[in-house]
């Protein structure tokens, strides 16, 4: 059998510095739980089951009606998004349609989905509501969806001219939240809480 050579191990984590690029970002080991967002790593510690429970629904729902309507494809995370040379977010879930299917390349998505959607925690609640959202309405991502799952509440932003505007709301107990990149998705609440 023949010898084989692993490849260089990737930093466990770059040196600190004060900003933070794409090619520091990319020298992180599979599976490191960071975020370059403005140059910063993030650090977020492993979401809870009920954040998953919650990105799984949401991934079901939205990957069903993707793939019946054959409209792209859905990633959920972790998945690198390489928006600029000091941003990488990973959203929870992302949709990218099928004319812009070259963004998804080989180790992450080279550009700015279609559509995200963060599921709101504690510990990264603040970076999906402010920093994250600015950097996707920047990045030019048409649709930002947010579920908070103490509100039990799901908002859907359209990006415009003027930036992302609220296109749509609902909670639970009987509220319905449709998107308007999607035409015909629609999620309740109640079926992600």
């Amino acid at each position: 059998m023949p010898i084989v050579e692993a490849p260089a191990p990737r930093d466990a984590k770059p040196p600190e510095k004060e900003t933070y690029t794409h090619a520091d970002y990319a020298r992180l080991p599979e599976g490191a739980p960071y975020e370059l967002i403005g140059g910063n790593l993030v650090m977020a510690p492993a979401p809870t089951p009920d954040h998953q429970r919650v990105i799984g629904r949401l991934f079901r729902i939205f990957s069903s009606f993707v793939e019946e309507q054959e409209l792209g494809e859905v990633f959920v995370s972790p998945i690198d998004v390489h928006l600029s040379e000091h941003d990488t977010p990973q959203p929870d879930l992302v949709f990218v349609a099928t004319e812009r299917a070259e963004i998804v390349g080989a180790q992450e998505i080279e550009g700015a989905p279609d559509l995200v959607a963060e599921v709101l925690s504690p510990s990264t609640g603040y970076y999906d509501l402010r920093g994250k959202k600015r950097l996707y309405e920047r990045a030019g991502v048409k649709e930002y969806w947010i579920v908070d799952p103490v509100e039990g509440s799901v908002e859907v932003y359209e990006n415009g001219t003027d930036g992302f505007a609220r296109a749509d709301r609902a909670e639970e107990d009987g509220g319905v939240a449709a998107s308007a990149l999607l035409e015909g998705l629609r999620v309740e609440p109640d079926v992600l809480f």
